[in-house]
């Protein structure tokens, strides 16, 4: 199974928090953690941020 098709069928809950896990922990284990399931996921933080990016575009409500 590819990254993409991988990340798809994770719930976006796990992956925020995975990046909050990466961003907000003071513990430095938990933050290279959340980095390292971003990035074996994603193949990249910056495929992770894209990913995350558009999925909460999806969910936006629409005026």
């Amino acid at each position: 199974m590819s990254n993409d098709q991988q990340a798809k069928k994770l719930p976006l809950a796990l992956i925020k928090t995975w990046v909050w896990m990466m961003v907000e922990s003071k513990e430095p284990q938990i933050r290279e953690k959340g980095r390292s399931n971003l990035i074996n996921t994603f193949g990249s933080l910056a495929n992770a941020n894209t990913y995350i990016t558009e999925k909460l575009k999806q969910s936006e409500p629409v005026d």
